[in-house]
């Protein structure tokens, strides 16, 4: 089959497959990649990811991932809202979960149609492919804009003029050599709108954006204990940030996603922080079973949900707290310290000195020695 026909064919497949959108870049079509990879990297913005800087000769140039591949497919699916994301953030009772985490996990659902549209491509044009959803070290914003989809926003995050802010990515690498689709050219102009959105200030610049600073970061890939600095910014959010998305004005020309497989949960949407705080880990797997919440884990998701409670200004909310100062977390019991505090310094006064005989963990006191010093030793 001609290529301009298999392009045809598997654009074809796409669509049928659910797909908003689907184009096709060359292989090398990301040269400046190696070098605006290796700036973030030096300026160590990717924060605890160690997997960014792993292999980051391939993630920066496809032929390093597979010296035989061609041409790269690039397939985005709508996952935009039908309602406001961001009128959550009001209610500080309640928990604010990133748009996209809560529906069934992207990954498994792109997937298997990634693997659906790539077949076609194996079979008709008789080459080989590769297929990528965030499990290889690949580039997908880069290349998203090489093809055509959208253009990185000054967010960072891919932008459409049709999809706005939302589109998951994948990636399909072949040998075929595909006619290239032209790439896309950025139309943010002078808006600014999601960089001044930023709660807690990650972008240092326009296109820059410092993981270390970012809620998504902070609530999901860092592991250890969130600066207290950054905790105020973070206010209910206990699982992504969509503050940078959801304020895109491209946003307007996005249609509610239509695929099925990735509606909205139902019973995710504003749940009391008081109900989370009570997870055990059984009931966190329960609960976020099939979601990517999961991948987080109790405890993480729990230091979060705590920050929430400290930053919500309810009192009732203490006694979620104080009930978790003993966790055998000791990521859930400095984040339970500092959010009794916050809520009930009264209260908190009366667990102080028995936590910090028993506490040997040194940020956890830290949390506690916040309220109740440590006399200085005489000279």
């Amino acid at each position: 089959m001609k290529a301009d026909r298999l392009k045809q064919a598997v654009l074809a497949r796409a669509v049928a497959e659910g797909f908003s959108v689907a184009r096709v870049a060359a292989v090398d079509a990301i040269p400046d990649a190696p070098a605006r990879l290796a700036a973030w990297l030096a300026q160590g913005h990717h924060g605890e990811m160690g997997w960014m800087e792993e292999r980051s000769d391939q993630r920066a140039d496809p032929q390093r991932l597979w010296s035989e591949a061609k041409s790269v497919v690039m397939l985005g699916m709508s996952y935009a809202p039908d309602s406001d994301p961001l009128a959550i953030l009001s209610q500080n009772d309640k928990a604010a979960i990133s748009l996209y985490a809560r529906r069934r996990d992207y990954h498994d659902v792109i997937k298997g149609k990634l693997k659906s549209v790539a077949g076609l491509l194996a079979a008709q044009g008789g080459v080989d492919v590769k297929v990528f959803v965030d499990t290889a070290p690949v580039m997908e914003k880069p290349l998203a804009q090489a093809a055509g989809l959208g253009w990185q926003g000054k967010h960072t995050v891919l932008v459409s003029r049709e999809h706005g802010s939302w589109l998951f990515l994948g990636a399909i690498y072949t040998t075929a050599e595909l006619p290239a689709d032209a790439p896309e050219t950025d139309h943010c102009g002078s808006c600014r709108r999601c960089l001044d959105i930023c709660p807690t200030d990650a972008f240092p610049a326009p296109y820059q954006l410092d993981s270390r600073r970012c809620i998504a970061y902070l609530t999901i890939e860092h592991a250890g204990h969130i600066d207290e600095g950054l905790r105020a910014g973070i206010g209910n959010r206990v699982f992504g940030c969509d503050d940078c998305l959801a304020v895109c004005p491209w946003n307007k020309f996005a249609e509610a996603a239509q695929e099925t497989r990735l509606a909205l949960r139902d019973g995710l949407d504003a749940l009391p922080l008081a109900d989370l705080a009570g997870l055990d880990d059984a009931a966190f797997r329960t609960l976020f079973s099939g979601t990517p919440v999961k991948r987080t884990g109790r405890d993480r998701f729990i230091r979060n949900v705590l920050i929430a409670i400290g930053n919500s200004g309810r009192p009732e909310l203490a006694v979620s707290a104080a009930a978790l100062i003993c966790d055998p977390s000791p990521l859930v019991r400095a984040m339970a310290a500092w959010a009794l505090i916050k809520l009930d310094p009264v209260q908190a006064g009366t667990f102080a000195a028995a936590a910090l005989a028993s506490e040997s963990d040194i940020d956890v006191r830290r949390e506690w020695l916040a309220l109740t010093p440590e006399p200085e030793s005489a000279s």
